[in-house]
């Protein structure tokens, strides 16, 4: 199911991406949502997120958490 939602949002990518399509861009001007999308398909499916989960999911990251 894709959430009416979506139809609004402004995805953006880290200014920290390269040059190359490799990237996720990530919406968070929607109430209680944030979405995240791969770049090199901006009309395929999007995951949705609250914003705690967002939160903890890039507290996780910035700690390493999920580092091989």
């Amino acid at each position: 199911m894709t959430d009416p939602r979506l139809a609004s949002a402004r995805f953006q990518k880290s200014s920290l991406s390269g040059a190359d399509d490799n990237c996720v861009e990530v919406a968070t001007n929607l109430p209680g949502l944030v979405a995240v999308r791969d770049s090199k398909d901006p009309s395929g499916p999007a995951l949705a997120f609250t914003p705690a989960q967002w939160r903890s999911f890039i507290g996780r990251v910035n700690t390493g958490a999920f580092d091989a």
